[in-house]
């Protein structure tokens, strides 16, 4: 700190932090679509900063630290308190119980994240990045508005696809995530073909397109790790012989 901080990757992070905050904002107003969409922005600018951090070799510890509150600020706080805002305030305190539990949840995500960081999760996340889980209940909203006229209040569904992603950010569920990409390599033609694709499906109906998007990574990242699940109490039943012998 006596020597100063990087102001590009932490100013990027700010900004991040700026979107959550005007999300909050924006929900307490009853503008819970603007909300949603300042945190999508939020995760634009999460990405951002950490690259950059890493394409100009700058990063330190004080960054990660202010990308973790950033983040419990844009991705913690912020949804939960749009899903409250949304559609969780008429269950009253189960409401309110369901929407601090996705905050808690995301900190001690955010807070296991910064210490397995470098060791455990090189790849793949250990339990669902907050992120993914705020990008789902901001698309989620976008969706929901773009066909309906009301709030789902009182809504059964919605209360438990809270919890449910409270629980997937701190379980020990493998997902998946940009980093693994090696943007390097050489792909096949088809990869660029799909791409093409999920830009055509966003730009005719974008809010149904960004929703499903993030249901595929929800409904992907549950049935690997239940197939993954399968095949290991399969080898636990059903050892190897060559390894008896």
């Amino acid at each position: 700190m006596k020597k100063g901080v990087y102001l590009l990757p932490n100013g990027l992070t700010l900004s991040g932090m700026f979107f959550g905050f005007y999300a909050v904002l924006s929900a307490l107003n009853g503008d819970y679509v603007r909300a949603a969409w300042a945190i999508l922005i939020a995760t634009v600018f999460d990405g951002l900063d950490g690259w950059v951090a890493r394409l100009t070799n700058s990063t330190t510890r004080f960054g990660v630290e202010l990308d973790s509150l950033s983040d419990l600020v844009a991705f913690g706080v912020a949804p939960a308190i749009l899903l409250y805002t949304w559609s969780l305030n008429p269950f009253g305190r189960v409401g309110a119980a369901a929407a601090f539990l996705f905050v808690a949840c995301g900190a001690l995500r955010l807070a296991r994240y910064n210490i397995q960081m470098g060791s455990a999760e090189k790849r793949s996340f250990t339990g669902m990045p907050v992120p993914a889980a705020a990008v789902i209940i901001a698309t989620l909203v976008i969706f929901y508005e773009s066909i309906s006229t009301d709030r789902p209040e009182k809504s059964i569904l919605i209360l438990l696809l809270t919890v449910v992603l409270a629980i997937l950010m701190i379980s020990t569920m493998r997902f998946h995530g940009a980093k693994e990409i090696n943007f390097k390599k050489r792909k096949p033609f088809w990869v660029l073909v799909i791409f093409v694709l999920l830009i055509v499906a966003t730009v005719v109906h974008p809010p149904g397109a960004l929703f499903s998007f993030a249901m595929v990574y929800l409904f992907w990242g549950i049935i690997e790790n239940a197939y993954l699940l399968y095949r290991k109490r399969k080898r636990v039943k059903n050892p190897d012989k060559r390894a008896t012998t």
